[in-house]
């Protein structure tokens, strides 16, 4: 057991500098985020965050390598806690299926229709026709990690026997589409506001029903 006697300077400054360095990958990713959403990625250069931060850009290259690497960072810090709490949480399909995926298609939403992701996805739009990369690294760091880990989640429920068997990739692509549906399309354009529980309610409840009689293996409620 290691004492406030027992440990050396070194233990302490190593932590200090940890603390530190943790502290300004935070500053970064903030006064990206800013920038980013404010100012666009194309205007958005490694100097001018620098600048902005207090320092040079060799010591921000030492954080990110590249501004498509801060981006997905930018993209997982304002998203990474929302979507992990929701995919940790997916309920099993268990003995009401249709209320489990209601469930999930709720939380879905809230996390895809948050102001913050839709102002990402908002950037991602202007932007990737100039820069596909940005599309890419937009797709691999959120939609596609959410795809994976609900694609698992249907794996289970095939095996426990709640839905048929099937490309499980494909169903998770089908249920998000179904979910989202074109209150995401009216979210995005700015002609409704951030949709209120009942509507979403409503609309996800319409949805699993549709996805259930195409791949559950009974009756929907």
């Amino acid at each position: 057991m290691v004492t406030l006697a027992d440990s050396s300077p070194a233990e302490g400054l190593k932590e200090t500098e940890l603390s530190k360095s943790d502290r300004r990958r935070q500053l970064i990713l903030d006064t990206a985020r800013e920038i980013f959403l404010k100012e666009g990625y194309a205007a958005a250069s490694m100097s001018a965050i620098a600048a902005r931060v207090g320092g040079s850009k060799g010591t921000l290259y030492n954080y990110f390598r590249s501004k498509e690497e801060l981006f997905a960072a930018f993209m997982m810090d304002v998203c990474g806690k929302q979507a992990e709490a929701f995919l940790d949480h997916m309920p099993d399909l268990g003995d009401d299926p249709h209320a489990a995926l209601v469930e999930i298609g709720f939380g879905l939403c809230r996390l895809v229709m948050s102001p913050q992701v839709m102002a990402i996805s908002r950037l991602v739009v202007a932007e990737s026709e100039r820069f596909p990369e940005l599309g890419q690294v937009f797709y691999e760091t959120g939609p596609q990690r959410g795809e994976l880990r609900l694609s698992a989640h249907f794996e289970r429920a095939i095996a426990q026997g709640h839905l048929k068997p099937a490309d499980t990739m494909m169903l998770a692509r089908r249920f998000k589409s179904l979910c989202l549906g074109d209150l995401f399309d009216r979210r995005l354009w700015g002609v409704i506001p951030d949709p209120e529980p009942a509507m979403l309610e409503a609309s996800i409840g319409e949805a699993v029903t549709i996805f259930l009689a195409a791949f559950g293996t009974r009756p929907s409620a």
